[in-house]
């Protein structure tokens, strides 16, 4: 039987070992595809998987089995609950001009950009296409100079080849996308939730490893239904709170 995959972790040695492996452990198994296996690595694999003695795993499997995440079978080994999952997403309609507006009003960095495979989590966002092209900026509070946010975009190439990246630390993707570009954008999808910060996140926006974040992914599709570029932006989340109003 095929086993779960988990994502890899950096160890930070001054939190607890096992708080920080079954939090990596946890974001892996909500994160996770439909179609992935339930079924977990032995402990020995996980405990090798992220380097840490095999007590130090079964406290972290522990952690999970509590939260209701995993069962645990002699004999049978530890598999994932079904019914651990996201909650059904909230939809909300709003304006692209008012994405916009959030996006600015910041400086920008941008940190790197170029061809790169298309992620295997985001690949029935891009049909057919096996390479996308990265950007990833840096942005951070104009007064204060102290980050905010860090985003990678992947874009469709054909679009990419249209775009300069100069024109990305003066406006939002999504401003370069419509007015710059041309594209005729239709509809943007947004999912936000909770994470903690891995070790690259941490380091940019320079809070301390495994503080809160808000993950936000922005899907942006054309007049025909495609998407076109896929966003995800890693919030600080001491700066950055997620606000609704509906009206009645």
């Amino acid at each position: 039987m095929t086993t779960f995959a988990p994502d890899s972790l950096d160890l930070n040695r001054k939190l607890p070992l096992w708080y920080q492996v079954s939090q990596s452990l946890r974001a892996s198994i909500l994160g996770r595809s439909p179609e992935a296996p339930l079924r977990l690595p032995t402990e020995d694999a996980l405990a090798a998987h992220y380097g840490v003695s095999v007590l130090t795993m079964r406290q972290a499997l522990k952690e999970l089995e509590a939260e209701g995440l995993i069962s645990r079978h002699r004999r049978r080994g530890t598999f994932i609950e079904p019914s651990a999952q996201r909650g059904a997403p909230v939809r909300l309609l709003g304006s692209v001009d008012a994405i916009v507006a959030q996006q600015s009003g910041m400086s920008t960095e941008l940190l790197d950009h170029g061809p790169t495979p298309v992620p295997a989590e985001l690949a029935g966002h891009f049909p057919g296409v096996t390479e996308v092209t990265g950007f990833r900026r840096l942005r951070s509070d104009e007064k204060t100079g102290e980050p905010t946010n860090h985003a990678h975009n992947y874009v469709r190439p054909e679009i990419a080849a249209r775009i300069d990246p100069a024109d990305l630390t003066r406006w939002p993707m999504t401003k370069v996308l419509r007015d710059v570009v041309g594209v005729r954008i239709s509809r943007i999808t947004d999912t936000v939730e909770a994470r903690l910060a891995d070790p690259e996140t941490a380091r940019l926006l320079r809070i301390p490893l495994l503080s809160p974040i808000l993950h936000y992914t922005g899907i942006t599709y054309d007049d025909a239904g495609h998407p076109v570029d896929v966003a995800r932006i890693h919030y600080r989340g001491d700066r950055f709170s997620f606000t609704v109003t509906l009206d009645a």
